[in-house]
């Protein structure tokens, strides 16, 4: 179904608009998030760090708001403002960012930094364009950027935001027409030129709050009147999902090797492809074959390996099975290529979590604090 662009307008129009009643509900129900501006503060002349609205945008990328909480604020901790993550050292970074996955944001992130410190006043471009040219800002990302942190009256396009104008208008194409559709009517002349800002986060949290994918609230929706999934009696309907095609699977081992001080091996994978930079125990080459088991025969060296179960972790595109071993051995050297990272130093290494899955396999409570 073609969403009526006309039944609609900002602000006032012919079934009362969307921008009055919606901003009214987010100034009285909005999230109390560690990167935003809430609407009085907003009101009396705080305006949005763009640093923090740019750094909360790229650790949301496919993350949800409450894992994300603890790495914002210990990333603002330490770095307090675009200058200082410039000048952070990227292992560090890299460290910091362990276990928020997708691994390329924490490179782009890095590079993305140092680009805007040294523009004039380390200031964050102020538009979608200018943002768009930045390593790791995409089209939404600039337009929440932009948005959020300039005023500026942006498209912005999230899956709350799909969610709640798929149900309001009843566009029944999937992604990524459903995002095509949703960019375009924002775009044409739904977004308030008053607090778009605010009129984009309001939009983000009645998805996440009100408009949920499963049991909406509907009634207490502010939108409800103008609903025509609710008008249709089936809400939960919408929006239509595309068919998933199942994932691949890949087998592998790793191998845990422990010193007799509690030291684990381990090495750096390389800087470009999947987890890019992180470290990891030592691995063979993960592969589609499901013709033989895997062996200790690609351990890094000799040693009196044993299993140690399996793990399963899900990447984007496919299904990681790890075979994992484990071998105690004594004050051996490292491997060309290795390290022996300390007992005491394993959790703060820049493991990523398949990665901590296979060592918690082999030496169960060892990440633990005091493990």
């Amino acid at each position: 179904m073609t969403p009526n662009r006309g039944s609609l307008k900002t602000g006032q129009g012919e079934r009362g608009g969307i921008a009055g009643p919606l901003i009214a509900w987010y100034d009285a129900h909005h999230r109390d998030l560690p990167w935003r501006v809430a609407p009085a503060a907003l009101a009396a002349g705080t305006r949005p760090d763009p640093y923090r609205v740019w750094l909360s945008e790229i650790m949301l990328q496919q993350t949800t708001v409450e894992a994300v909480k603890p790495y914002f604020r210990a990333f603002t901790g330490r770095w307090p403002d675009v200058s200082a993550l410039a000048a952070a050292d990227t292992e560090d970074v890299m460290k910091a960012w362990a276990g928020l996955g997708y691994y390329s944001r924490a490179r782009n992130l890095k590079k993305c930094a140092e680009l805007v410190a040294s523009l004039a006043g380390s200031r964050f471009p102020d538009s979608e364009e200018g943002l768009r040219a930045l390593p790791g800002v995409g089209a939404y990302t600039a337009a929440a950027i932009a948005a959020v942190a300039f005023d500026r009256p942006a498209p912005v396009v999230d899956g709350n935001v799909e969610r709640v104008m798929s149900r309001l208008f009843v566009i029944e194409a999937p992604n990524p027409r459903l995002k095509e559709e949703v960019r375009a009517l924002l775009a044409d002349g739904l977004v308030p030129a008053e607090r778009p800002g605010d009129f984009a986060q309001a939009m983000m949290d009645l998805g996440a709050t009100i408009c949920t994918p499963k049991r909406p609230r509907c009634m207490l929706c502010p939108l409800r009147e103008d609903c025509g999934a609710l008008a249709d009696g089936d809400p939960e309907r919408l929006p239509i999902k595309a068919k998933k095609a199942d994932k691949p699977v890949r087998r592998g081992a790793a191998f845990v090797a422990m010193r007799a001080d509690g030291a684990i091996l381990m090495r750096k994978r390389p800087e470009s492809g999947l987890l890019g930079g992180m470290t990891e125990v030592p691995t063979t080459a993960w592969t589609s074959r499901q013709d033989g088991d895997v062996t200790v025969s690609s351990a890094p060296f000799p040693a009196g390996w044993r299993a140690a179960g399996t793990v399963v972790h899900v990447f984007t595109h496919f299904e990681l099975r790890l075979d994992i071993f484990r071998a105690d051995i004594g004050m051996a050297a490292a491997p060309a290529g290795h390290f022996w990272s300390a007992r005491a130093d394993v959790g703060g290494e820049a493991l990523p979590t398949v990665m901590k899955k296979a060592i918690e396999a082999a030496a169960p409570g060892l990440l633990r604090p005091g493990g």
